[in-house]
């Protein structure tokens, strides 16, 4: 899978096989029966081209990574110390991507919206706030 996300377009099983042996040995047959596999568990969808197949990623890594991270964590009998441990084993960069996608994830959300429009409008134009009734200073 890596090597059809890191393409980022359909490819074939010739194109991925050249890809890998530039670092290893490997078979065509080898690289068709996991394209084969990949395209049975739904990771990929192919097309045919010509008398060979093009193969697309289903979803992108990111999505497969929270998928997984999701499975396990879902399957814990404590899901709180499950993402306590897990977040103690995260570097200070990880950290910080979390609280970005956390960010990210409030803004988006339609909920958190209701609740902090008010203060950001109130915020970025404090005069509008003395001009309203029962504004400040009235």
């Amino acid at each position: 899978m890596t090597r059809v996300w890191q393409w980022n377009r359909p490819v074939t099983v010739r194109e991925v096989l050249e890809d890998l042996q530039r670092e290893r040995s490997i078979a065509y047959t080898t690289v068709m029966t996991v394209m084969d596999n990949l395209h049975q568990k739904g990771w990929v969808r192919r097309e045919v081209d010509g008398r060979a197949y093009r193969y697309t990623a289903v979803s992108t890594r990111a999505a497969y990574s929270a998928a997984l991270m999701n499975e396990a964590w879902s399957t814990s009998d404590n899901p709180a110390a499950a993402l306590v441990a897990f977040f103690g084993m995260m570097s200070a960069g990880q950290r910080e991507a979390l609280q970005d996608a956390m960010r990210v994830v409030q803004r988006d959300d339609p909920a958190t919206e209701a609740v902090t429009e008010p203060a950001t409008e109130a915020a970025t134009d404090p005069a509008e706030g003395d001009e309203s009734p029962g504004g400040p200073g009235r």
